[in-house]
């Protein structure tokens, strides 16, 4: 069976696999290698989050996934005075959240890779005509995600990833380096361009390639066509 790498998370996950997406360009870098699993829930917080595990990862199961991939925080910090409040989780329980997730996950399994990954920074005056488009309100009237509230839960998630001991990626970080990030890496001031796309799966490769996951260290489900016992199939040696 092929180790399977799922992808835990909100809509930035759920569109991972969309053309361009880096969920897509994982699964095609890890064809007959992995199953990479698409586990993204749009709309959803580390609170929601939580409710899912047990369907996701159920104990018992008697394969554990090899690599867990959690990506939350950008509806966690959505304002409590906004259209999303909802969403709103504050700062201190979505760090016990993220905590839980990965004793979850590593409860099933302590060899299983858990790679954290910071929410992406937003663009607050791009936020605004989404919030004009979608929702129909005035620019100056839609109140937004803070860029300075996400970078406040981007660096939670480190602080949970260094006391986890686990990779984290940090997006809200090393997006920003790049002058004009608001447009490359961003599609609407939230979620991610193509460009912003193939900086998470550039990362992720990163880490996996550290930790034992490089498509080049991992075995074929089966021997390649050129291996294969032509009149015989079933004597192929494997």
């Amino acid at each position: 069976m092929r180790p399977r790498f799922v992808l835990f998370g909100d809509s930035i996950t759920q569109q991972s696999f969309q053309s361009g997406g880096w969920g897509a360009a994982l699964t095609d870098r890890y064809a007959r290698k992995a199953d990479v699993v698409l586990r993204g829930y749009s709309g959803y917080n580390t609170r929601w989050a939580l409710y899912l595990l047990a369907k996701i990862f159920p104990q018992g199961s008697q394969e554990a996934p090899a690599v867990v991939t959690i990506f939350f925080g950008a509806n966690d910090a959505a304002p409590l005075d906004g259209k999303h409040a909802m969403q709103h989780v504050p700062l201190p329980e979505y760090k016990e959240n993220l905590s839980k997730i990965i004793s979850h996950i590593k409860f099933l399994s302590k060899e299983t890779l858990v790679v954290l990954i910071t929410p992406p920074p937003v663009c607050e005056e791009a936020l605004q005509v989404t919030g004009w488009k979608i929702f129909g309100l005035k620019p100056d009237d839609a109140s937004v995600r803070k860029n300075e509230t996400t970078g406040s839960y981007a660096k939670a998630c480190i602080d949970v990833a260094k006391q986890a001991d686990v990779p984290v990626i940090d997006l809200w970080t090393c997006m920003q380096e790049k002058p004009g990030w608001q447009r490359s890496y961003l599609s609407d001031g939230l979620h991610l361009s193509e460009d912003g796309n193939a900086v998470v799966f550039t990362k992720l490769i990163e880490i996996l390639n550290e930790n034992g996951f490089s498509f080049e260290a991992m075995k074929w489900d089966f021997p390649e066509h050129s291996n294969v016992n032509s009149q015989n199939p079933a004597e192929t040696a494997w």
